[in-house]
């Protein structure tokens, strides 16, 4: 049965000040680094979100929904819908809490990844992409009880989310652009909403994978729209078949446009990066960068957020030609 969600409401810089506040004990403030890339693109920085416990900027969100919810909603335990990073999140905040955790992740995520949640306690029910993306809408899947913290679609999931535009404009005063990932959404309107709140002259902007670009449809149409060649590559953690009418809602006054880069460039990226800084992201965690290195998101500086790092390493090394 589908379960009604709560009304949209904007995200407040008073509540991503208190999530900061919560969550401070469980997260890791990542630093922001220099990106000595070389070449004629616009100066760039790094913010290291894979660094994170889980190696993945989710923890953030998870944390701060898992943290508000309720004794009655802890006791039925939580469960998520996730390809990897938004399960380990859920699952290390519930674990923090003595709480039992179920993820509904897609069944062509990583094994890495699934490991990982695994790891963590948590209960794996595996189902296809189709199976996944419906049930993130309807709020339920069939056979899974208990509270669900919804991946993106979730007011203080995005406040947690938010916590890292705070952060970066603390760090980086004069940046022109922040470029973080899109794919349900969440991450892009926490720091949109965080960066309008405190810089309104920050420009905010997605970056998303040629085969799955539904934001840059979405803003070029000024409406949520349904990417219709979706295709399934290794950027797993970003790129999904739509921009959901709510996420639509929320994000809309607080980002500023969505730039598609190919896979070439992201497995460049990756492996720029690695050169560089000897970090490890993953495809979700290298379109920031790759977006940046395209000269197409303007003057820097510009901040790329690396979402995640959760790739197998024999993969990674595959993908950046070693």
């Amino acid at each position: 049965m589908s379960v009604a969600a709560p009304p949209v409401r904007p995200v407040t810089l008073e509540d991503i000040r208190a999530a900061h506040d919560r969550i401070r004990s469980v997260i890791t403030r990542t630093p922001l680094i220099r990106l000595r890339h070389d070449t004629a693109a616009p100066e760039i920085w790094l913010k290291l979100e894979n660094l994170q416990p889980i190696n993945a900027f989710k923890l953030r969100g998870a944390a701060n929904a898992v943290a508000l919810l309720s004794p009655e909603e802890r006791e039925r335990g939580v469960w998520t819908i996730s390809a990897g990073n938004a399960g380990q999140g859920v699952a290390f905040a519930a674990r923090e809490l003595g709480v039992a955790c179920t993820v509904v992740t897609i069944e062509t995520a990583p094994e890495t990844k699934i490991e990982r949640m695994r790891k963590l306690g948590a209960n794996i029910v595996k189902a296809p992409f189709d199976a996944c993306w419906n049930a993130m809408e309807a709020r339920a899947f069939p056979g899974v009880e208990g509270t669900f913290v919804h991946p993106f679609d979730d007011h203080d999931f995005i406040a947690g989310n938010a916590t890292l535009g705070i952060e970066i404009l603390e760090d980086l005063p004069n940046v022109k652009t922040i470029i973080t990932a899109i794919g349900g959404g969440g991450l892009i309107t926490g720091v949109g909403s965080a960066t309008k709140a405190l810089a309104p002259h920050v420009r905010v902007i997605g970056a998303e994978p040629e085969t799955a670009a539904p934001g840059a449809l979405s803003f070029e149409a000024n409406a949520p729209r349904v990417f219709e060649k979706w295709e399934a590559s290794f950027v797993d953690g970003a790129g999904g078949k739509s921009i959901f009418p709510r996420m639509w809602e929320r994000l809309r006054d607080v980002v500023d446009g969505s730039l598609v880069v190919s896979l070439d460039e992201v497995k460049a990226a990756m492996r720029l990066v690695a050169e560089k800084t000897r970090v490890i992201s993953e495809g979700a965690g290298a379109l920031g960068v790759a977006a940046a290195l395209s000269g197409r998101a303007g003057e820097g500086p510009i901040v790329a957020v690396v979402s995640g790092g959760n790739i197998d390493l024999k993969k990674f090394a595959e993908l950046i030609g070693v």
